[in-house]
């Protein structure tokens, strides 16, 4: 009885995900057209002979995403040489980049997310608890700490480096993540405080690790790129020894 109510619930739970995710999907393309309309007139109006942007502060045509600018520099290779380019820049030419993970634990349970309906790709879809891009000549743990707060207001626990990761992925719209991934797990208590961030957050879960590669095997659509290729390559590299508990 208790298998088969976890079950239906769990169906609705789903049922209602992509009732969601259906809604989300238009908002992605009409923010994406957007997006990419205002990155086509930059480009034709003021790029550098090469493509990339120059400054995008002092510019009205810059695209907004929610409420938030798109004007963040991040550590991506053009011809071999790491280099500051424009985010949107870098996903919209595919460029590899460096990018970090975090994955939030408490014993079995990992902290996913949400991500909030007006992402500019992705939108509505689960990850894990927080992913992201270090700043230019931003260290990858201070990136990491930063990034658990400016998201979701968690403070006090110290990520571990686990290992590189580097992976492509085609996240709609015209856009690629090609990153070159710093991945890190965080030991939290059974009572830590979470705060999300509005802005990047639409909602969050804790969920055994083990579940969660079930549902992401059973409904990968709800789920972004990255996490699916962590969930299917990566588990055991990322979670040690609680990967091979069932």
């Amino acid at each position: 009885m208790v298998r088969e109510l976890a079950a239906t619930q769990n169906s609705s739970f789903w049922s209602n995900q992509r009732r969601t995710q259906s809604m989300t999907l238009c908002h992605q393309r009409e923010v994406q057209k957007l997006v990419f309309d205002a990155y086509i007139e930059k480009k034709l109006i003021k790029g550098a002979p090469d493509g990339t942007f120059q400054n995008w502060s002092s510019d009205p045509i810059r695209p907004h995403i929610g409420t938030a600018p798109m004007t963040i520099m991040i550590p991506a290779w053009v011809d071999g040489t790491l280099t500051p380019v424009e985010k949107l820049d870098a996903h919209i030419r595919g460029l590899c980049h460096k990018a970090v993970s975090v994955f939030v634990m408490n014993q079995n349970r990992v902290l996913i997310q949400q991500r909030a309906i007006h992402k500019y790709h992705t939108p509505g879809l689960w990850a894990n608890t927080c992913c992201t891009h270090p700043g230019w000549d931003e260290n990858d743990l201070d990136c990491a700490v930063r990034r658990l707060d400016d998201e979701l207001g968690i403070k006090g626990i110290s990520p571990e480096f686990k290992d590189t990761i580097e992976y492509r992925a085609d996240v709609g719209g015209g856009l690629i993540e090609h990153e070159v991934v710093a991945v890190f797990v965080a030991n939290a208590p059974t009572n830590l405080h979470i705060t999300p961030n509005t802005d990047e957050v639409m909602a969050t879960r804790w969920i055994d690790i083990h579940d969660l590669a079930s549902e992401v095997a059973k409904y990968p659509e709800n789920f972004t790129p990255w996490l699916r290729i962590y969930l299917s390559d990566h588990m055991t590299v990322i979670f040690g020894e609680t990967a091979q508990l069932s």
